[in-house]
């Protein structure tokens, strides 16, 4: 339908539906003219700053085609400004978008007041809480009126539920209410088609938390059962398993390495925990294990130190270290294993038989003490022997090498015998710290991703709720009755 400004001629034919125009501001010479009459009524500030949607422009909210057929922009105070999109769909009925920061309200207007008490508003059996009430003018205008532009100071007080509002408009005598929710930016951008809005600051008077803090408990508590049941399933389906256990010599690998038995491991992927005790005091130990699978011949590599130190000083005892060490070897998956173990200890080891007296031909050494006893070592399965007199030590040794008729070897054995060097402190000194112990145990059965994973679930949950706390705080900042503490 054309609109013809007196003014300036220009024809304001820029809206696609049709119904009755009692004023419209030209959008040319920005005149409010009040339609069949000549003379303008005043001239009108052009809404600009932060308007997105221009006259005419078509949108769909709810599934129901709007188009916006004047834009108005309000003023609070010296310095806040918000705009009112007045929307109008084929049958004539009116819609409101308010945009305040970046933030929309999508505003219907109510055919019936609401009920209204001190602090609070009732419609629908809904309760409302009085957000704040706000003395405005108009600023800026453009479009077309079904009704005289009202210029004067008008009053909103608002009431807010969630993202629900309902505001009663008052000019003079004459209220308005409305009832409203929010729209987001995207629904906005999707409805009319816009790509550049206005950047949102702050919280608005009706944006809703960013996820449902209810539901997501909810699910939060049916993922923390699924996980215990899992868990529970978990604990009676399948056991740790002790797949070595060994006490090993440190002569025993001594320059090599000590193969362990193969074992199996099923289920799923799990850590391998390893324990490692050795009886250090004031020294340390180091324990080397490759566990090897048996079908890839993948070696995964770990070590260990082990250490205790402990003394008195400035009056004090003191002690760091500790004769026990855990350490795991993580994500080993089912398959078929052995272990490559190697171990040693400060000072290395010394085996005082390899200095000892060895007859010819034998299989053995011999060696002595400062007490006089005698210690005879078999070479093969490293049994010791004690003699407490030379003669017995004599006889053995004769014996096992068969150089009974042998005078010049019988003098020479005799003679090394009387002067042998005793090895001072043997065996005491030699038997201390001579073992590791080393147990591994495949931990298929874990409470401690249990553990984690619940504390997580529950640490969210408890942030989601400060969260909400701080945003709904926010959010009623600027309310004279909030239902915060300002303090």
């Amino acid at each position: 339908m054309d609109h013809i400004c007196p003014v300036c001629q220009t024809n304001n034919n820029n809206l696609a539906i049709d119904f009755t125009v009692k004023e419209f501001i030209c959008s040319h010479c920005d005149n409010l003219i009040e339609v069949g009459k000549i003379t303008p009524k005043k001239l009108v500030k052009k809404p600009l700053e932060n308007v997105v949607l221009e006259v005419g422009r078509k949108g769909i909210i709810d599934d129901t085609e709007y188009w916006v057929i004047n834009i108005v922009i309000k003023k609070y105070g010296s310095d806040v400004y918000w705009r009112e999109y007045a929307l109008k769909d084929k049958a004539g009925n009116d819609a409101f978008l308010s945009e305040s920061d970046g933030n929309w309200v999508f505003l219907q207007q109510l055919e019936f007041a609401f009920k209204e008490s001190k602090f609070y508003a009732e419609h629908e059996g809904r309760k409302y809480r009085w957000y704040e009430t706000t003395p405005c003018s108009t600023y800026a205008a453009t479009g077309f009126f079904e009704e005289k532009a009202n210029f004067a100071l008008v009053s909103y007080k608002e009431y807010v539920n969630g993202t629900e509002m309902i505001s009663r408009e008052q000019y003079g005598n004459s209220p308005q209410y409305f009832k409203g929710h929010y729209i987001s930016r995207s629904a906005i951008r999707k409805a009319f088609g816009v790509k550049d809005l206005p950047s949102s600051l702050g919280i608005g008077i009706v944006q809703p938390f960013p996820y449902n803090l209810r539901q997501c408990t909810n699910i939060m508590a049916i993922v923390a059962l699924l996980i215990c049941l899992l868990q529970l399933y978990v604990v009676t389906s399948r056991t740790n398993q002790t797949v070595f256990e060994q006490t090993i010599k440190f002569t025993d690998v001594t320059d090599k390495e000590l193969i362990s038995n193969s074992f199996s491991l099923s289920g799923g992927s799990a850590p391998l925990k390893v324990n490692a005790f050795a009886d250090v005091d004031n020294s340390w130990a180091n324990v080397g294990i490759s566990l090897v699978n048996e079908k890839t011949n993948e070696v995964i590599y770990a070590s260990k130190d082990i250490e205790q130190y402990s003394g008195f000083e400035g009056g004090e005892s003191w002690s760091e270290g500790s004769q026990n060490e855990d350490f795991n070897i993580c994500g080993v998956a089912p398959g078929t294993y052995h272990f490559q173990i190697s171990a040693e200890k400060e000072g290395g080891v010394v085996d005082p038989f390899k200095s000892g007296y060895r007859p010819p031909n034998s299989d053995f050494s011999v060696i002595q003490n400062e007490s006089g006893s005698f210690f005879l070592q078999n070479d093969k399965d490293k049994t010791i022997n004690t003699y407490v007199g030379k003669e017995e030590l004599e006889r053995e040794i004769l014996r096992r090498t068969g150089i009974l008729n042998n005078q010049k070897e019988i003098k020479k054995m005799d003679s090394v015998l009387i002067n042998m060097v005793p090895d001072y402190g043997y065996p005491e000194k030699y038997e201390e710290h001579t073992t590791v112990s080393i147990k591994a145990t495949w931990l298929p059965v874990s409470f401690w991703n249990f553990g984690i994973v619940l504390v997580c679930l529950i640490v969210f949950t408890v942030l989601s709720y400060i969260a909400r706390r701080i945003f709904e705080t926010s959010k009623w900042k600027n309310s004279s009755n909030s239902p915060y503490p300002t303090n």
